[in-house]
């Protein structure tokens, strides 16, 4: 039986959800902090095997959604030079810029690809040495070592067309300025499972012992995130807040160690913004100076520190990456704001909270 038939076996997760209610009359608000978390549980259902009085609530753990304006325009910006091809994952294509997207680039004539890793852009940068290669590495640490690998083997291969624009961004700052911002009441916090097979289950001891927030690192299928809850439910009951690993086969304490010595070649820590949320310090990946001449943010200077971008202030996906509101609380939501007519990237994103509760119904 392979793992994630097991992780979905009905009867497992009966039993998973039977045991919950153990906790029935327990107040508590736990936030599923990754967007692969959010769009299972509404995928899956998970909420409605939940006690009365525990509630799950989005958190920014969209790479996607909590990617600035800014970045976006600029990025957008950059592929209307001549000579430019633009390389991204799928999700980026239809977020919408201030004054357009990566869709309508390409409808106009830009040269947009979709890539399934950087290593593609390396490829298409070789297969095109007269032309600047650009990707767009957005992502938190699950996608960073790929983006690194292919900055070093641009340098190794002396391929001087290719760059990396970077929004990366690291988790434990966000939710460490969320939970120090003491805006979003939550009882307890759902980890994810991608990023933490890259930084160890220690990262997040800061969590329990400056805010005393119960929390579970959990895999992404109904049994695992089941687990992930429970182990939650028991903290708070036991009064005892902690990293709890529910995600054993994937995830170790210690950090993986050639991936971040990866990491640590090619980048540094930058204050980064989050939408939502704000510039947090130290939250965001550069490239390190030894590898600057890879730099997107570098190489096209002058236009990226000219961008000014303009925002509708009627969306409101900065609140849901809180866990602020819901998105059904936004008044965009549904209406003039859907997937094929997408406001904020909340509603494109594969991960995003709006596009989980449009698609599978309102959280």
């Amino acid at each position: 039986m392979r793992f994630s038939d097991e992780f979905r076996d009905e009867s497992l997760v009966r039993e998973a959800a039977l045991r919950l209610r153990e906790y029935e009359g327990t107040a508590a608000t736990i936030m599923e902090v990754c967007g692969t978390h959010t769009m299972s549980a509404a995928r899956f259902g998970l909420r409605s095997l939940l006690p009365e009085g525990i509630s799950l609530i989005s958190g920014p753990g969209c790479p996607v959604c909590v990617t600035d304006q800014r970045d976006i325009d600029a990025f957008l910006a950059i592929g209307g030079c001549d000579g430019v091809v633009l390389c991204t994952f799928g999700d980026m294509v239809r977020v919408p810029g201030s004054y357009t997207s990566l869709e309508r680039l390409r409808a106009e004539g830009a040269d947009v690809r979709v890539v399934y890793s950087p290593s593609d852009a390396i490829d298409i940068a070789a297969e095109n040495p007269s032309r600047d290669v650009v990707f767009f590495g957005v992502g938190f640490e699950t996608t960073v070592p790929a983006t690194a690998a292919a900055i070093r083997s641009a340098n190794q291969a002396q391929l001087r067309n290719f760059y990396v624009y970077s929004c990366h961004k690291t988790m434990p700052p966000a939710l460490r300025a969320l939970l120090a911002s003491g805006e979003t009441a939550v009882s307890g916090l759902l980890l994810p499972g991608h990023v933490t097979t890259i930084i160890g289950s220690r990262a997040y001891e800061f969590i329990p012992r400056e805010f005393g927030v119960p929390c579970a690192v959990a895999g992404f299928e109904p049994l695992d995130m089941l687990l992930g809850i429970e182990a939650i439910l028991r903290q708070i009951a036991e009064k005892n807040p902690r990293v709890d690993n529910a995600y054993k086969r994937a995830v170790k304490e210690q950090p993986n160690e050639r991936a971040c010595e990866l990491i640590n070649d090619v980048f540094v820590p930058c204050d980064s913004v989050w939408r939502g949320i704000g510039t947090i310090a130290e939250s965001g990946l550069e490239i390190a100076p030894k590898y600057s001449a890879f730099d997107a943010k570098k190489r096209f200077s002058e236009l990226v520190e000219s961008i000014r971008p303009t925002m509708n202030t009627s969306c409101r996906c900065g609140d849901v990456l809180r866990g602020a509101i819901k998105p059904g609380e936004c008044a965009l939501f549904g209406t003039t704001c859907t997937p094929a007519t997408p406001v904020g990237p909340c509603m494109v994103s594969s991960e995003g909270a709006c596009a989980a509760a449009y698609k599978y119904g309102d959280l």
